[in-house]
């Protein structure tokens, strides 16, 4: 684990306009994110994470210009995901000004894209992000029961996989990802608490970065997931309302003993 917690506010991106759900669903508007970014970056956030929330469904390529633009005013690292498909697509947003790509869809589809974009651009560039839940029947679906209980879904948590969530994040690592942002679909803007269970399972499985997401809705809420095995916890719509700041959440990870930076 990394010696200091980082602290990331994400912006899930829709049409470019910052918006935020419960559980990826009934989406309202929660900002510019450029205007966001440059308040984040001073407020003393370690990371951005940008996520077109809908690129992958919707079928289309990421903004580039809004990653461009947000690139432009923040100083700190950013990670961009949502609709990339191809070592291209990688190439292009850093291009474009991102420090990390984050890839879920497409490297389920194709697990290789993994292998192949460590290769050309390091592992340190490449972000696992996987969209997880408790499996559930459905009418319809054939997907056998995950052993761990724990599936992976796709186009921003709208499909199930039966994919076994705690094997695939170990195959990522395998792989050449560098890192693996975790978020729970069930916990995904409930505001009731990380999912410390899934934390703890995939840190069990891995030896590289995890960033937890899903859930948060109070200060007391990061310091169990950072506890849970996360080296960096994320949040959204908790920022975006200014229901708590950054240095907010620092301060409560600090009284709990756990080093910030």
């Amino acid at each position: 684990m990394s010696l200091a917690t980082r602290v990331i506010p994400c912006l899930d991106v829709d049409a470019g306009r910052v918006v935020k759900g419960v559980n990826f669903e009934n989406l309202r508007d929660a900002g510019d994110p450029v205007e966001l970014a440059k308040r984040y970056d001073a407020q003393g956030a370690d990371e951005l994470t940008f996520l077109d929330v809908t690129a992958s469904s919707g079928d289309r390529r990421t903004t580039y210009d809004v990653v461009a633009r947000t690139a432009e005013q923040v100083f700190i690292p950013l990670t961009v995901g949502g609709g990339v498909r191809t070592v291209e697509d990688v190439d292009r947003l850093l291009r474009a000004g991102a420090d990390k790509v984050g890839v879920n869809t497409a490297a389920i589809a194709r697990p290789d894209l993994i292998d192949e974009v460590a290769a050309r651009f390091g592992a340190q560039v490449l972000v696992l992000s996987a969209d997880v839940r408790r499996w559930r029947e459905e009418p319809g679906d054939s997907h056998p029961r995950p052993e761990s209980g724990f599936e992976v879904t796709t186009h921003g948590g709208r499909r199930g996989t039966g994919i076994d969530a705690l094997e695939w994040c170990a195959e990522a690592a395998r792989r050449g990802a560098g890192e693996i942002l975790l978020n729970s679909m069930d916990a995904d803007g409930t505001k009731a608490g990380f999912d410390v269970d899934l934390i703890s399972e995939v840190r069990q499985r891995v030896d590289i970065p995890l960033i937890a997401s899903g859930g948060a809705g109070a200060v007391d809420h990061f310091a169990p997931a950072v506890r849970a095995g996360a080296d960096a916890v994320l949040a959204a719509s908790v920022f975006h309302f200014g229901e708590m700041t950054i240095a907010d959440v620092k301060k409560a990870l600090a009284q709990d003993g756990i080093t910030v930076r």
